[in-house]
């Protein structure tokens, strides 16, 4: 079931996308908001338990929904869990932007290919040059596909196989977005004397480190498996051996690094360096979907070797990532075809 779960919703998300600003995606910002606000006191234990109510909560009462729904009728738990995937699994929450950037570059529109990178990311792109602009929308799209398709397909399938149904979405996209949330809302609300307090804010970006710890490295060498293999794979071998597990490396920082890496190699472009400086502005919390706040540049890893960012680097990084979600799919067919034999 897992399969054709996805299966739909993926379909269900590329024919209709959720709209910017959507009411569940709103409901999932005030939740996080309410936990901030009601239970975080400022000490370290206080901390941990508004991420707990935040993230485990909702990711239980999907659970228990899929369990009453699948008590009275397998379909209807089906259902459930297409409903889930498609708001917390797809790419059009982001690709929109990647397209239109794209586009741009290949009119020669610079101009307008920051004014999109900035608007997407709420980062300062006015004096990128072109190979700059296409190097950020690499890595932001790459984080972003992982974090938005293969970290939560990884979380679905191995919670789903325990019989778990589609808490695994819930608990993966949660867990990311308040890592993301409270810090970005934090440093809106310093004049206001508002935010999530330094121990909620290491709360969340240290659990999010540990949940994001195997999904980083299963996108990593899927992107290896599909795009140049002895390249990737030596890429991420000399990220590892550059910061090892002693480094004093946030552990969120590390696995972005590994898969930018990977891709790196994949796809033969030189990536990381000099991230762009955040442009934190209260336009970026008005609608939106959970992808809304992330305003963090990804550059937290030294420069690759590569050739140089170019425009057809965009397509090869399209290839990449629909090449893993074949082999993702594939893989699921088969562990659903080795069950029904079984």
């Amino acid at each position: 079931m897992s399969f054709f779960a996805v299966l739909f919703a993926l379909i269900l998300e590329q024919a209709r996308p959720l709209a910017r600003g959507n009411w569940v995606h709103a409901g999932f910002r005030g939740w996080a908001r309410w936990a901030n606000r009601s239970l975080d006191a400022g000490k370290p234990h206080h901390g941990w338990i508004a991420w707990t109510v935040a993230v485990v909560v909702p990711a239980l009462a999907t659970l228990l929904i899929h369990w009453l729904l699948w008590s009275i009728n397998a379909l209807l738990a089906f259902a459930w869990s297409v409903a889930i995937l498609y708001v917390t699994l797809g790419f059009r929450q982001f690709s929109h932007y990647f397209t239109d950037i794209r586009d741009a570059l290949d009119d020669g529109d610079e101009t307008t290919a920051r004014e999109l990178l900035a608007q997407w990311r709420q980062v300062d792109a006015s004096e990128l040059p072109r190979s700059e602009i296409v190097r950020h929308v690499i890595e932001y799209s790459v984080l972003a596909a992982h974090r938005h398709v293969f970290g939560v397909l990884g979380w679905f399938s191995v919670l789903a196989a325990l019989g778990l149904g589609p808490a695994g979405a819930v608990f993966y996209r949660m867990s990311e977005f308040v890592s993301r949330y409270w810090i970005y809302k934090s440093k809106l609300a310093i004049a206001a004397g508002e935010g999530a307090s330094p121990a909620l804010q290491q709360a969340a970006t240290r659990a999010w480190g540990v949940i994001d710890f195997l999904p980083a490295r299963v996108t990593s060498l899927g992107f290896a498996v599909v795009g140049s293999f002895e390249d990737a794979i030596d890429a991420w071998r000399h990220y590892t051996q550059r910061f090892p597990a002693s480094a004093p490396v946030a552990s969120e920082n590390r696995n972005d690094g590994l898969i930018l890496a990977a891709t790196s190699g994949a796809v033969n472009v030189r990536l990381g360096g000099e991230a762009l400086k955040t442009a934190y502005s209260s336009e970026a919390s008005r609608g939106g979907g959970l992808d809304a706040e992330v305003v963090e540049g990804p550059g937290i890893i030294e420069t690759t070797s590569g050739r140089a960012p170019e425009v057809a680097h965009l397509r090869s990084i399209v290839g990449l990532v629909w090449r893993s979600v074949v082999l993702w799919m594939v893989l699921l067919a088969l562990l659903t075809l080795a069950r029904l034999l079984g």
